[in-house]
């Protein structure tokens, strides 16, 4: 069972448990959970995203369990014309294959939408860590920030139920996010 901890440094770590609902990230025809959360809220989301293969950072390789070139998905996600987050995924080949999630539109639900359907569920729960950083150059440049300015990072990590990591996403946000999570109280 997930749960709260904080380790020697005091670095709080918390799950997050229901953004990725069939329910929410299909809602309305949403192309994914950032799509429904903005398209909810009344705003007008856009995504450039680029696809590639390539080699994952080592700490998401680690992740993987792979050294091998993964599968990328480059976005820049914009409230309206203003870019909020930055968030790179990577996955294995044979799943982005068997999932068709190479393609710049993934339809209905995103990325784990398709998983799914091709036999990756990453059933109910998903493990993201978030941290506190300053921004790197490039990400302070693409963001309208100051270099060394805080950001919000959240690595989100999708398993299948057998425990297999088929997918990494490494967020970085903007200015004017919160975050809100639920916790089981019993």
């Amino acid at each position: 069972m997930p749960s709260n901890s904080i380790d020697s440094s005091g670095t709080i770590l918390r799950d997050a448990r229901t953004r990725y609902t069939t329910s929410q990230r299909e809602e309305d025809g949403a192309r994914g959970a950032f799509d429904a959360e903005l398209r909810r809220t009344g705003r007008t989301p856009r995504t450039e995203v680029s696809v590639s293969r390539a080699a994952a950072p080592s700490e998401v390789a680690e992740l993987l369990g792979s050294v091998d070139a993964v599968v990328v998905r480059s976005r820049e996600m914009f409230d309206g014309d203003r870019l909020v987050q930055l968030a790179n995924t990577y996955i294995p080949v044979d799943v982005a294959e068997a999932a068709g999630v190479e393609q710049v539109d993934t339809g209905v639900g995103g990325i784990i939408s398709r998983m799914k359907e091709a036999g990756y569920d990453q059933g109910d729960t998903a493990v993201e860590d978030v941290v506190l950083r300053p921004a790197t150059q490039e990400e302070a440049s693409r963001l309208g920030l100051s270099e060394g300015e805080p950001v919000m990072t959240i690595t989100h990590i999708g398993r299948t139920q057998e425990g297999r990591v088929v997918e990494v996403t490494q967020h970085v946000l903007s200015k004017g996010w919160k975050l809100r999570f639920a916790v089981p109280l019993a």
